[in-house]
């Protein structure tokens, strides 16, 4: 079982720069494969990155490819999304998950879900 708990969100202007963290309990953190999801109001869950349970591969959505940027350490159990030029529209719950095996952009397929950090991005 992991355990995930998602921080670092908050409210920020049109431009400027967050980093989340989500720091994750459990033994085996650094065989689960990570992603990031958000869900605005109104709105379903999407994907916003994956990373593989070495950190070698990653993806991202195309809305925030070349601005957000995905990493993890294994031996703090915890990944990170630093996120740059932040538009209004990147406004949602942001939610970390775990899954064994392969990273995915399906949230279906992730097993364990963090409660979610608020960003806000302001005009």
């Amino acid at each position: 079982q992991v355990q995930l708990v998602e921080s670092g969100g908050g409210l920020v202007q049109a431009g400027g720069s967050l980093r989340l963290s989500c720091a994750a309990s459990g033994r085996t953190f650094s065989t689960y494969a990570m992603g990031w999801f958000r869900q605005a109001p109104g709105k379903e869950r999407e994907f916003v990155a994956a990373i593989s349970w070495s950190g070698g591969s990653k993806y991202y959505s195309d809305s925030v490819k070349g601005r957000f940027t995905m990493s993890r350490n294994n031996a703090e159990n915890t990944v990170y999304l630093q996120m740059n030029s932040l538009k209004l529209e990147d406004t949602a719950v942001y939610y970390c998950a775990a899954r064994e095996y392969g990273d995915s952009s399906f949230a279906g397929d992730y097993a364990y879900w963090g409660q979610g950090t608020q960003v806000t991005v302001s005009s």
